[in-house]
């Protein structure tokens, strides 16, 4: 058994200069999933269709913001030699955490203005979250974008597509973006499962928000990344500090629940 070999073009069509790419395929469809199973959910609980629309829209644009900009703190390097690349965002390098993070502030921003539960909000997007990263991490398994180290392991990823993004074509590297497909989803069936169980508004996203950092956090160790603070590479560093963030709110919130006789958990 050897390398799995992965010969694909990142863009399925090509028309001049213009191109449909893989990539993008992969975000659209994550998108619509996403908005798919929120108004499934706020349906459930409460919120209007169209408060979901406006915050599903406000949250993509404050995550597509987020997500380039930490790719390009990250690749400052690179970005600060070829400006002109800062928004080829049809080549692919977003980092999922700044998507997390720009889109929790474009939500919790909406959320003030309208007065809307933010713990409920914030539960009602946490599967369709991690289920729209599982799926864009398809596109970045065809793309050859966000490979992890050079391996001899026999389900290693070879590309040989000249289109494709690995640093070398031909060369087997850790399949860390399957890595973390496989964990997203394994997170979206226990949020799917626990989202009738958990009674304390806020609480689900925030348990989402620390299995996702743990999960992030493991996956960088089998990533090629310089390494940013104490022998740790940046997404380690912004996955800890969100984990710990996220840990202390959901002690918090089940606090004072519990001494306000408050239900946390139930069938």
């Amino acid at each position: 058994m050897g390398p799995v070999v992965i010969d694909i073009d990142p863009a399925i069509l090509r028309l001049g200069h213009f191109s449909v790419q893989w990539y993008s395929v992969a975000i659209i469809t994550a998108i619509i999933a996403g908005f798919y199973m929120a108004l499934r959910e706020a349906k459930r609980k409460g919120i209007s269709q169209d408060e979901i629309y406006s915050i599903g829209t406000w949250a993509v644009l404050g995550g597509i913001v987020g997500a380039r900009l930490l790719h390009v703190i990250d690749k400052l390097d690179y970005y600060t030699a070829n400006p002109g690349a800062i928004l080829a965002f049809q080549s692919g390098g977003l980092a999922i955490l700044g998507a997390i993070l720009g889109g929790a502030t474009a939500v919790f921003v909406y959320t003030r203005r309208r007065g809307l539960p933010l713990g409920r909000v914030a539960d009602i997007i946490a599967p369709s979250l991690i289920l729209g990263q599982a799926i864009g991490r398809v596109g970045c398994t065809i793309n050859g974008d966000a490979v992890g180290a050079p391996t001899d392991l026999p389900w290693g990823f070879v590309y040989v597509n000249p289109g494709a993004m690995a640093p070398s074509l031909g060369q087997a590297y850790h399949p860390t973006q399957l890595y973390e497909l496989i964990l997203d989803l394994l997170i979206f069936g226990f949020l799917w499962w626990a989202r009738r169980r958990v009674k304390v508004d806020g609480l689900l996203f925030l348990i989402y928000l620390s299995l996702y950092s743990v999960v992030k956090f493991t996956v960088s160790f089998w990533r090629q990344e310089a390494l940013f603070l104490a022998g740790f590479q940046e997404a380690q560093v912004v996955s800890l500090a969100t984990l710990v963030f996220a840990v202390v709110l959901a002690t918090n919130l089940v606090s004072r629940a519990r001494a306000r006789r408050l239900p946390v958990y139930g069938g």
